[in-house]
C-alpha cells in the first residue's frame, strides 16, 4: 500500500490500533492469570473490559468511514507483548515478577496512548470529529489505565517487592 494521503495514512492507523487492540484482549486474560497481587488481576481484568470496548469503538470508526475493520499486524504490540510474556515466565520472587508486570503493562498502555494521540490528530485534521470523540474517549481510558498502574506500582507493589526482595537477599 501507498501512503500518498491522509485519508489512507488514517485508515493504517486506524488498522494498526485494531490489531493491537484485539492482541491485547487476547493477551490480557493470560497476563492476569500470571500475576500475585490482587489488586493488579483487577486491575488487568477491568483494562480488558475497557479494550473490548476499544475494540467497538475501533469497528464503529472503520464504519463512520465506510470501511471494513480490519487489522494490519501490529508489529509493535506483538514485541511488547512478547516480552511481557518473557517477564511473566520468569522464576523468582512473585512481587518482584509482579513489579515487572506492571512496568512491562505500562510499556503497553504508553504504546496506545501514543499512537491513539497521533490517529486522534489525522482524525481532527480531516474533520472526523465522530471519530475524534470516539478516539478520545480509549485515549482517556488508556491514560487512565497508566495512573492506576503507576499508583498500583507506587503505593503497592513495588513496596511489597522490595521487602521481599531485602528478606530474602538483605539490601542490596
Amino acid at each position: 500500500m501507498s501512503l500518498d494521503t491522509m485519508h489512507e495514512l488514517f485508515l493504517e492507523e486506524l488498522k494498526d490500533l485494531y490489531s493491537a487492540e484485539q492482541q491485547l484482549v487476547k493477551a490480557l486474560p493470560k497476563l492476569a492469570e500470571r500475576v500475585t497481587t490482587p489488586s493488579l488481576r483487577t486491575a488487568i481484568e477491568s483494562h480488558l473490559r475497557e479494550t473490548e470496548g476499544h475494540v467497538t469503538r475501533l469497528e464503529t470508526c472503520f464504519g463512520m468511514l465506510g470501511e471494513k475493520a480490519s487489522g494490519k499486524k501490529c508489529k509493535g504490540m506483538e514485541g511488547l507483548l512478547d516480552e511481557a510474556d518473557d517477564l511473566a515466565d520468569e522464576h523468582g520472587n512473585d512481587a518482584v515478577r509482579d513489579a515487572g508486570i506492571i512496568a512491562a503493562a505500562q510499556r503497553l498502555e504508553h504504546y496506545e496512548i501514543a499512537a491513539y494521540g497521533c490517529t486522534i490528530a489525522f482524525a481532527r485534521t480531516m474533520g472526523h470529529q465522530e471519530a475524534v470523540t470516539l478516539l478520545e474517549e480509549t485515549l482517556s481510558e488508556e491514560k487512565a489505565a497508566n495512573e492506576k498502574l503507576t499508583a498500583l506500582a507506587e503505593e503497592e507493589v513495588n513496596q511489597h517487592a522490595f521487602a521481599a526482595s531485602t528478606a530474602a537477599h538483605g539490601s542490596r
